[in-house]
């Protein structure tokens, strides 16, 4: 295939029409076209008297020497797998999120038939289960936002933007596309699929992988692991009370970034794991029309999607306020996964068509934040705010809220403004500032100003801040070595959770990379 850069489109047409406007521009033969297809798509919005898009496409001709002066593109190849095929065993993947389950995937396709463990419900049932606790604050303890196969990145805007340069990205987006996502996250430059879609997708590539001869166990909860002369050698359930071991020589340990007590068991059982950098915040809510009018300005006649940003400030003291996994048109999550805690996240559905726009806007926490040298010493830091905002709210599951001005004035909101909130099940109207941290609470703010000079009414007034955001990631890193395993021989700490990815592409991605390592070292 030759490529077309820089094609800029500046009215809505067709995707047949933008290619006629790049053969026209280029001079390319219409007859001499065999294939073509959209390479990339983007917005290009810094000028806003001209924004436009701006596309790459891929074209298939019949004589490539008549067209010297367009790139050949280099066609992606899964790089080749030296598979080993004597494992005595099958191989146990523990947790069903993208890098578990891209792991059991990977291991599918390539001959092994791996046992999925996951302490949550399938898909289907856990997105009822969700849907009971924004109505009734009725919380499934195993079975929630965190926990429950697609893990916690089911229940957000299912971005696929990651800042790893790996080959299997290219992977991971056509294996999306192959089981139900729209042909477009090939090509866009801020591709997403949604909450609706990925719960489908997910179904499908479970129903895939058990057709391949793979076998999950739902609502099965991994309470320990057996090792044998420092290699592993079977993992403990509990399933409806009735406890199991799965005797194997090979886990993949894709356990999340919320899976508290396996971190302990694995602790007790001498897994080498140390404390992480990770970061803790609120979420923000905007109109999503004040972002569309901030990012594209007011003269374009372009049918523009619902507009993102993503923003960063660096105070003098080495603090950091960032936003994270910004929802256009979507909602803030209630994604509490213990007692009496509170947690949030944002979610979008595909067409990211809700009237508001939320993202996490969060302070670096490091491990000298901590009074504690334990690895698990982050954890501790995260229940902590989680429990107290639990008590802000109300101790019934609704969340904590505060207007912007409110929280820069450290006030206690008393009245709502143009923002309504979006969090189910409910809210509780408070000052933010009583169970912050100061640093967080001072970064924040000055994060807040700043980024209002960036975006135009990021501090809006009637803004609406949601507490707390904690699990942005894990503060939890499972060492491994060069070849993915843990001090414990057969153990791969795997994704988000290990400390080793920070969304679903690069989880997706790691859980490829881990069942490589085991096909190519057992």
């Amino acid at each position: 295939m030759l490529r077309i850069n820089n094609i800029k489109i500046r009215k809505d047409i067709t995707d047949y029409e933008v290619l006629e406007t790049a053969i026209k521009k280029y001079g390319i033969q219409k007859e001499d076209i065999l294939d073509w297809h959209i390479a990339r798509k983007s917005i290009d919005a810094r000028k806003k008297d001209d924004v436009h898009y701006s596309y790459s496409i891929d074209i298939q001709v019949k004589n490539e020497n008549k067209y010297k002066k367009l790139q050949k593109v280099k066609n992606f190849e899964m790089p080749n797998i030296k598979i080993k095929k004597n494992l005595t065993t099958r191989p146990v993947v523990v947790g069903a999120g993208p890098a578990g389950l891209f792991a059991a995937l990977t291991l599918v396709q390539n001959g092994i038939k791996p046992i999925i463990i996951e302490q949550g419900q399938s898909v289907e049932k856990r997105k009822e289960t969700v849907d009971t606790f924004l109505k009734t604050g009725k919380l499934n303890l195993s079975s929630n936002v965190q926990f429950g196969e697609g893990g916690a990145g089911t229940f957000s805007d299912g971005k696929l933007i990651t800042g790893i340069n790996s080959p299997f990205c290219r992977k991971v987006l056509e294996e999306f596309v192959h089981f139900g996502a729209p042909e477009q996250i090939l090509y866009l430059s801020k591709p997403h699929i949604g909450t609706d879609y990925l719960i489908h997708i997910i179904k499908n590539m479970r129903e895939y992988i058990i057709a391949k001869g793979g076998t999950f166990h739902f609502d099965t909860k991994v309470v320990d692991f057996e090792i044998t002369n420092h290699h592993i050698s079977g993992v403990y359930t509990v399933h409806d009370q009735s406890e199991e071991i799965f005797q194997t020589e090979h886990v993949i340990l894709a356990i999340g970034h919320s899976s508290r007590d396996t971190f302990v068991k694995l602790y007790q059982r001498g897994i080498t794991m140390e404390a992480k950098n990770f970061s803790v915040g609120v979420r923000i809510e905007h109109l999503q029309e004040w972002i569309n009018q901030a990012q594209y300005g007011t003269i374009t006649k372009l049918n523009l999607p619902p507009a993102e940003y993503k923003l960063a400030y660096h105070s003098d003291n080495g603090r950091s306020c960032y936003t994270f996994c910004m929802c256009p048109g979507g909602v803030v999550m209630a994604s509490s996964s213990e007692s009496n805690t509170i947690v949030t996240n944002g979610m979008s559905n595909f067409l990211r068509d809700r009237q508001n726009a939320n993202s996490a806007l969060l302070v670096n926490i490091t491990p000298e934040d901590f009074d504690s040298h334990s690895p698990l010493a982050g954890i501790y830091f995260q229940k902590d705010l989680e429990e107290k905002a639990f008590v802000l709210g109300g101790s019934n599951y609704f969340a904590p809220i505060q207007r912007i001005e409110d929280f820069l004035k450290n006030q206690k909101s008393e009245r709502i403004g143009i923002v309504k909130p979006t969090y189910q099940p409910g809210y509780t109207l408070a000052n933010l500032n009583e169970i912050l941290p100061n640093f967080v609470s001072d970064t924040l703010k000055q994060g807040i100003q700043f980024f209002d000079t960036r975006l135009s009414g990021f501090a809006n007034s009637d803004s609406i801040l949601t507490g707390l955001e904690t699990r942005s990631s894990s503060p939890v890193k499972i060492v491994r070595n060069e070849n993915l395993i843990s001090n414990i021989s057969g153990i791969y700490p795997c994704g988000e959770g290990a400390g080793y990815a920070g969304g679903i592409m690069s989880a997706a991605v790691d859980g490829i990379k881990c069942a490589i390592a085991l096909l190519e070292d057992n």
